[in-house]
């Protein structure tokens, strides 16, 4: 099977997305839509369904299985076009767990426990989280090191595992021979999106008010209730100042955004109109950006069988890349 080819240069990108829930504004603006404009800036681009990250929590299998399905459906929608990238399931390719035990034996246990997400999910579980959990991102990774990858988008809360990812592939060249190039992160341009509900947070998958949150095959209906709830502040004027209007500089983020105008344009076309207003008028906007996305999901939902077909395609075309890569980490470890 031929695989996609690199230019002269041999750069990588790779990135993946965990198949729980329904990706929100956030991670669209965020992640997708740029994993989309990169399938057009680099020859290899890498995205996987993170299946085996999701495990890190308990999950049930019957509707993990279905989730990996729609995020297929949603990413294909959005997007992400299998004949310029390649798009597969994590767990298909062994060499992603086998590369992570290889790298998990180089790592230091005081160096993940210092992950500031660790710390976080660790509070969050009663210091009861999993090894699972715990080492997640040295299979994170390896995810990107068996690609030899060159370039990965982040957020920036990724950062921190970005410099691990580096130190990994500098300590294993410095121990075993040069092999792995040093990954460089791509960092969105989009800022997070924040919570509709409260905007000193994130928007997120998990947040427990349910109006905090839009995600992509929400109907119009939900968008507009959504917005019309989203906390601003009691003056009427639309004005992007982040620190002290947080709350209307993100509806002023989240419309430029979705409509490819800048914070500036958007700014000077509410000239006079009142917040209360503008709300519904950022509604409009992201139905609009999501209406076609929200239609193709529904149909490719309805076609599993093309959705595995894809994951099963993409899936080899991703093993055919990262092999050759494995049998030369076990040659230079010596497990050849």
């Amino acid at each position: 099977m031929a695989v996609i080819s690199c230019k002269e240069s041999g750069e990588r990108v790779f990135s993946g997305i965990q198949p729980t829930g329904i990706p929100h504004l956030g991670n669209y603006l965020g992640a997708i839509e740029s994993w989309v404009k990169l399938q057009e800036e680099y020859d290899t681009v890498i995205y996987s369904i993170v299946d085996l990250h999701s495990i890190t929590v308990p999950q049930d299998p019957g509707i993990l299985q279905q989730s990996i399905l729609d995020m297929t459906a949603v990413l294909l929608a959005c997007g992400i076009d299998p004949e310029r990238s390649i798009l597969f399931q994590q767990s298909q390719v062994s060499e992603h767990t086998q590369l992570s035990w290889i790298l998990t034996c180089m790592v230091r246990l005081p160096r993940l426990q210092h992950l500031h997400q660790w710390k976080a999910k660790a509070a969050r579980q009663k210091h009861d989280g999993t090894v699972g959990l715990l080492t997640y991102p040295v299979l994170q990774a390896a995810d990107i090191l068996c690609y030899k990858s060159t370039h990965v988008p982040v957020g920036e809360d990724q950062v921190q595992h970005m410099e691990l990812v580096q130190d990994l592939a500098r300590s294993f060249n410095q121990k075993y021979g040069e092999l792995f190039p040093l990954p460089r992160s791509i960092l969105t341009s989009m800022k997070k999106v924040k919570s509709l509900r409260d905007p000193s947070a994130k928007m997120s998958k998990s947040d427990p008010d349910k109006l905090a949150t839009v995600q992509i095959t929400d109907s119009p209906e939900e968008i507009v209730r959504k917005f019309r709830k989203a906390v601003t502040d009691f003056t009427s004027e639309v004005t992007y100042e982040p620190d002290s209007r947080p709350g209307v500089s993100n509806m002023v983020a989240i419309h430029a955004a979705v409509s490819g105008l800048s914070v500036e344009e958007v700014v000077r076309n509410s000239a006079g109109v009142d917040t209360a207003r503008y709300k519904l008028l950022v509604a409009d906007a992201v139905i609009e950006k999501f209406a076609p996305i929200r239609s193709e999901i529904e149909k490719l939902k309805m076609d599993k069988d093309h959705l595995r077909k894809v994951l099963l395609v993409g899936s080899a075309k991703a093993k055919e890349l990262a092999s050759p890569v494995f049998e030369e980490v076990k040659k230079l470890v010596g497990i050849l």
